[in-house]
């Protein structure tokens, strides 16, 4: 168990690499400049590594006397190392590997077409002897790559491009060198047989940076997007932060087998497919939305992550949480920010509030680990994100980007904490920010509740604000936040706003705010608070169903528009979920009218804002809400009662708006922001007007897909008719997409991931089936995640019977024994939640969580289940 840093007794300052690739084995070559910190032995990381030689200055060392081998360590003895009187200290080790049956994906593995490596987080140690751990920056001045030229004519690495030529048997070299230390988890090497799409970019300096993004062949045609994005990434963060890219040459490689999103290895990112390949029939808006989001947040990690990184991995969210906010903003300025503000709490409640309501609760910067790869999680990530954004909150933009440009004024090229970056956001705007510290330390989502008094006479609102930060695993007695909280004032008459944004500071158990209006209201005015979810906290307070449809309809903060309509949404599931019979139950009038509102609403210019408004919470955040213990097949019961009923009672309104939105057939297909939003909408309408699942739904679900002309309209329609999948429309489109496929994984993906959410009955039958179909595989992350990963986050993984819990009793320890990575995020995301649940599945849980206990899994999946059981 990782808990805190061990001093280190020699820097590596300096790396050169021979890396030589032959069918069923590579020779890796590394000499590395040593310079002594304290002294002493020197133990390097490595795992799964066939040493063959060991060096020091020029002079071979024999094991047990200039070092020992022992689990995953080469120790140079403090003999070998103080021994000498050299002025360069080189220590040479020579490391067999065997990259093809490499089913981890973490060091260099081979995928399809190509060689290539994933490093972070210790996946170097992999690939040959190191000081594995950020804190070690080293310049990497010479990586010789060679291999067969005509099954790799492709070799590259981080930086430029020194030498190239021809070798002896047909093989070839490529030798390339980057000027800028990095540690060893940013090293990157790619070598196959790739096409790829080259560009330019001119920095604001007058510098031409040469871009090039490569893929397997039959791929090519899909890069373009990719690339679009990366110049408008390379624009926009010049723009906003001022931050030119800093080498002559940008090179992503689309891979096919990929345990992440992306990897932002200095000037060679590494891709995800389903994170770079486009195109209209096989990408829907949301996957173009979120490549382009994906690389912009890859580069700007060049300067967020790259230039400056991290000390240590307890300060991951130093890099993910505040790329992630920089590519959020990259997004909202890209398109609208109003959708990409819902679209990221969405994300945050769906994923990120039940992490932090279960046994894998930990703050941003977490205290100790066994496995860093289990930390790559939405609270480090997205959680962290929002704790960057309450500094601009609290700050301004102008305050904020004053931090940052302090934070790499100090800190280019360095190794640092979370620490130093508030340091850096303080110091530049004269602000204490030591109570805000608290953000990276404790876990938990806190509650704020608000209640409040209207004095007329004197025109005065009071607003008492009060917080609760809940006991998580190892963690009690918490002390308060600093809460920014942003909040208007509506009139209760005419919903005209009394008060504009105004950030009140909770920094106290409790505290009453005084907002004076100068203008009269008709009544005690109704609050907006926490707009633009300006904290990352649940809100309480007792709003009416009229105050939040007055909000829904007046509230100049496009977030708590859509946030009254989640409410009201929320409380209308809830109600269903504890009524005596969930399939009489009657959602009330108040809400009814404001859905109906909401589907004739022709004012909003912004599509997307309407249709995630008729967008009820998902169930994972629901259960958030709900009290335990929970029958989550109860809670889904009730969810799809609301929807049956919405489309009962709306269905001339919904087809009514469908049929306006469905696009005449000659009317070409456009990949842009309002195209987007009109067919979001029109398929949110679909989904509605396709709940009854009867002959004319299939019926209209059938012409919806025959009638797609992107993978937008026809994946929507797809995903409708697995729901109903014994009729005849449902069983000619499931022939008709995978053949449509040609082949195409992530479309594939798409047809796997489809049905294996299905809301029907025999979901679990229907899923075994879909994994002995000849295009499945264990071995691929991406199409195991379509398959199990997304039946074990459905309702019916749930089932009284316990069948979906021995399903991940089964699959977890298979997957293990592939892929660790992989595995623990399964077992997270099946069982994150059981603490919430009723008795008897808790049992059911807790007796597959103390057989996987027994399993011997590796030390990421145990980590996760230790968790699950403490």
């Amino acid at each position: 168990m990782q808990t805190r840093l061990k001093m280190r007794t020699y820097w590596i300052r300096e790396v050169n690499l021979t890396v030589k690739i032959f069918d069923g084995r590579t020779e890796v070559v590394s000499r590395m400049l040593l310079e002594k910190n304290t002294g002493g032995r020197l133990p390097l990381d490595g795992e799964d590594l066939k040493l063959k030689k060991v060096s020091l200055c020029g002079n071979e060392l024999k094991e047990g006397g200039g070092y020992t081998l022992e689990k995953e360590k080469l120790i140079i003895s403090a003999e070998a190392l103080e021994g000498g009187d050299q002025e360069d200290l080189w220590l040479e080790t020579e490391v067999e590997i065997v990259p093809e049956k490499n089913t981890q994906l973490s060091g260099l593995y081979f995928s399809g077409s190509m060689y290539c490596t994933q490093m972070e987080a210790e996946g170097y140690r992999r690939f040959t002897y190191h000081l594995d751990r950020p804190d070690v920056m080293s310049k990497f001045t010479s990586v010789r790559l060679e291999a067969d030229e005509s099954k790799c004519p492709i070799l590259l690495s981080n930086g430029n491009r020194i030498d190239s030529g021809k070798l002896e048997a047909g093989r070839h070299f490529a030798v390339w060198s980057d000027p800028f230390a990095k540690p060893s988890y940013l090293f990157a090497v790619v070598a196959g047989d790739l096409a790829s799409i080259q560009d330019k970019f001119l920095t604001k300096s007058g510098r031409e940076v040469h871009l090039e993004i490569f893929a397997a062949k039959e791929d090519k045609d899909q890069l373009w997007h990719a690339m679009r994005s990366l110049q408008n990434s390379m624009k926009w963060d010049e723009d906003r932060f001022g931050l030119e890219y800093d080498l002559d040459m940008y090179n992503i490689v689309a891979v096919k087998d990929f345990n992440m999103g992306a990897m932002e290895n200095k000037s060679l990112n590494v891709f995800n497919t389903s994170l770079t390949l486009a195109r209209e029939d096989t990408a829907t808006d949301d996957d173009y939305e979120r490549i382009e989001g994906v690389i912009g947040h890859e580069y700007f990690h060049n300067w967020t992550g790259n230039r400056v990184t991290c000390r240590d991995w307890f300060q991951l969210t130093l890099k993910e949480g505040l790329t992630v906010y920089r590519d959020q903003e990259f997004s909202a300025d890209m398109g609208s920010r109003a959708r990409k503000r819902i679209e990221d709490v969405r994300i945050l409640r769906a994923a990120q509030f039940p992490e932090d309501n279960g046994p894998m609760a930990h703050p941003i910067r977490p205290e100790k680990y066994a496995a860093i790869d289990n930390f790559y999680t939405a609270t480090v990530y997205n959680k962290g994100a929002e704790v960057i954004r309450m500094y601009e909150t609290l700050l301004g933009r102008e305050g904020f980007r004053k931090g940052m440009d302090l934070y790499f004024e100090r800190h280019d090229g360095s190794a640092v904490t979370c620490d130093d970056f508030r340091a850096a956001m303080q110091d530049a705007n004269g602000r204490d920010l030591t109570q805000f510290e608290r953000w990276y330390l404790q876990a938990g989502t806190p509650t704020v509740k608000a209640t409040d008094s209207w004095d007329a006479e004197t025109g005065t609102y009071s607003l008492t604000l009060g917080q609760k930060v809940p006991d998580t695993p190892g963690q009690v007695e918490k002390l308060p936040m600093q809460v920014p909280v942003r909040v208007g004032l509506l009139d209760r008459e005419s919903g005209k706003e009394l008060l504009s944004d105004t950030v009140l500071e909770l920094t106290e158990e409790s505290k009453t705010f005084e907002l004076k209006l100068e203008e009269g209201a008709t009544g005690k005015p109704v609050p907006s608070l926490l707009r633009g979810f300006s904290a990352p906290v649940k809100l309480e307070y007792d709003y009416s169903d009229e105050e939040l449809s007055l909000l829904a309809a007046f509230d100049t903060d496009s977030f708590n528009r859509w946030e009254s309509m989640q409410r009201l949404g929320s409380k209308a599931v809830l109600d269903a979920f504890a009524a005596d019979d969930v399939d009489a139950f009657q959602p009330d009038a108040g809400f009814m009218d404001a859905m109906k509102r909401i589907v004739q609403d022709r004012v909003t210019e912004d599509l997307s804002l309407i249709a995630y408004a008729l967008i009820l919470p998902a169930e994972s955040t629901l259960m958030q809400e709900a009290k335990p213990p929970i029958d989550p097949t109860r809670l889904h019961a009730a969810r799809n009662r609301i929807r049956k009923v919405i489309a009962s009672e709306l269905k001339e309104d919904l087809q009514k708006r469908y049929e306006e939105l469905t696009p005449p057939e000659d009317e070409p297909y456009v990949i842009d922001g309002p195209s987007a939003s009109k067919r979001r909408l029109r398929n949110v309408l679909l989904a509605y007007l396709c709940t009854s699942g009867d002959a004319k739904a299939a019926e209209l679900c059938g012409k919806h897909f025959k009638r797609a002309k992107g993978m937008t309209d026809k994946l929507a329609a797809f995903s409708c008719l697995c729901n109903m999948p014994d009729s005849e429309e449902a069983k000619e489109a499931i022939e008709q997409f995978l053949a449509d496929a040609k082949g195409d994984a992530n479309v594939i993906d798409k047809w796997f991931a489809s049905q294996a959410r299905a809301d029907v009955d025999d979901l679990m039958p229907r899923v075994k089936k879909l994994m002995e179909h000849p295009e499945f595989s264990l071995k691929n992350p991406n199409r195991l995640r379509s398959v199990v990963s997304v039946f074990i986050s459905s309702p019916q993984f749930h089932l009284p019977d316990g069948s979906g819990y021995d399903f991940a009793l089964e699959m977890i320890p298979k997957v293990d024994a592939l892929n660790p990575q992989v595995a623990a995020r399964m077992a997270n995301g099946a069982f994150r939640t059981w603490r919430l649940l009723d008795e008897q599945r808790q049992k059911m849980i807790q007796e597959r969580l103390a057989k996987l206990t027994q399993a011997g899994l590796s030390k990421d999946a145990a980590e996760i289940v230790s968790k699950m059981q403490a």
